[in-house]
């Protein structure tokens, strides 16, 4: 088996990545950051969006695996203690593969340059390069409304629990093909309107924004931020990708976020 391990960078989590990798060597396992079939990252849950970024062309060869030198995660399971057994695993025992869904994101240019394709493993962000965001939303192909407001935040049920929560998004497992659209401080008053909460949508449905005025916008894929320019339309929905989690032992979702945001 070929592997690759990616690291925060700090001191604790470098020491870390070195010791994984001598004992899986050891084990005679092949260290290879081209071609893994698992990467194992060392940090929290913005280092493994680092990973799949940096391995989003090997989606559906590559699968994850997270070990946490800080908070707990919602990515990242496995805590420095628990090396040595995480190596066992990984060297000894197959693995269950998780699938989750990600957001595939497609920007439209009105020059007809061509079109630039996303995957997003937590959300996408809109916002106007000035002034408010106004944007015309479709959904399957029909206007349901034009939006007036700081922003919007099209997130995958993985990142329903990160920046489309403090919006006052709805929490979504991440088992469900959906995605979810959120508001940021729309503008509500006798002449404009929006519809005021969350949307979820299946897999099935696509999200369309369209640019009401001819303005730049800061669009962010995960922690990717794009400046983008002559925008004619920004295409959200369910990706045919999907992320694939290595997992070696059973990692309760309701537990996570209980143990995030309810308990002491």
């Amino acid at each position: 088996m070929k592997f690759a391990i990616i690291s925060k960078g700090d001191q604790k989590s470098n020491t870390l990545k070195q010791k994984i990798k001598t004992y899986l060597q050891e084990f005679e396992l092949q260290y290879n950051e081209t071609e893994p079939d698992i990467v194992i990252t060392v940090g929290g849950d913005g280092t493994l969006l680092h990973a799949f970024h940096h391995y989003v062309h090997r989606i559906n060869e590559t699968a994850f695996v997270g070990i946490h030198t800080g908070h707990l995660g919602f990515f990242a399971d496995w805590v420095p203690d628990e090396v040595e057994k995480l190596v066992i695993h990984i060297a000894k025992t197959p693995y269950q593969i998780v699938e989750y869904p990600l957001l595939e994101v497609t920007v439209r240019y009105l020059d007809d340059v061509d079109e630039k394709s996303y995957l997003a493993l937590n959300e996408c962000t809109v916002k106007s390069g000035e002034g408010s965001l106004v944007m015309d939303v479709e959904i399957k192909g029909d206007l349901f409304e034009t939006f007036r407001g700081d922003g919007l935040c099209i997130s995958t049920p993985s990142g329903s629990t990160a920046y489309n929560k403090a919006l006052g998004g709805a929490i979504i497992h991440p088992s469900l093909p959906s995605i979810q659209l959120s508001e940021m401080a729309s503008i509500n008053n006798r002449v404009f309107r929006t519809i005021g909460s969350p949307l979820v949508l299946p897999q099935h449905h696509t999200c369309m924004l369209k640019p009401v005025n001819d303005v730049d916008f800061h669009i962010t894929i995960d922690h990717l931020f794009l400046l983008q320019k002559k925008v004619k339309s920004i295409q959200c929905r369910v990706a045919e990708e999907k992320i694939r989690f290595a997992r070696f032992r059973p990692f309760p979702f309701w537990k996570r976020v209980k143990e995030a945001f309810v308990t002491d």
